[in-house]
């Protein structure tokens, strides 16, 4: 999956500062909410999965990123957004690596489709493991350039 068509500019928060990795999941699925990508009366069963999920194995990864997820009966379609968290001491987020997290990706995938669940979070380590596009999203001051990076970060390279 390309992430400039996973992602709409506006679903990249720039300058996003929650206190915790809780409050930054809650802060995810109330933004995705509010842009009535997921439906208001799902919010609290998506909400409650993506904490269950995260309670049960941190996502955390490493490089500074950090994807919660989950597989949800309630949305027909992948949904995403990103926290980009712009403090030099990032975000606590019990990575594998112990780095705190500064991109905060939040993935709600409908349940029923398992592997586009596996190939969304692949795609979305891939690009996010190259470090000139985490820096470029980490630097972008608006939503805008920060689309903009991710954009030319999945551009393939010509040889």
């Amino acid at each position: 999956m390309e992430l400039h068509r996973l992602f709409a500019a506006e679903d990249l928060l720039v300058a996003f500062d929650p206190r915790d990795k809780w409050d930054a999941i809650g802060r995810l699925v109330a933004h995705l909410v509010s842009r009535q990508v997921i439906p208001a009366a799902a919010s609290e069963r998506v909400l409650e999965q993506v904490l269950a999920r995260e309670r049960s194995m941190s996502t955390g990864m490493e490089r500074g990123i950090a994807i919660p997820h989950a597989a949800v009966d309630d949305v027909q379609k992948v949904t995403a957004c990103m926290g980009i968290v712009s403090r030099p001491g990032g975000l606590a987020f019990e990575s594998i690596d112990g780095q705190p997290a500064r991109l905060v990706v939040l993935l709600v995938i409908p349940k029923a489709q398992k592997l586009l669940h596996i190939r969304t979070l692949a795609d979305v380590a891939r690009v996010l493991s190259n470090e000139s596009v985490r820096n470029a999203l980490i630097a972008s001051p608006t939503s805008k350039d920060a689309w903009d990076a991710l954009s030319r970060g999945e551009a393939p390279s010509v040889r």
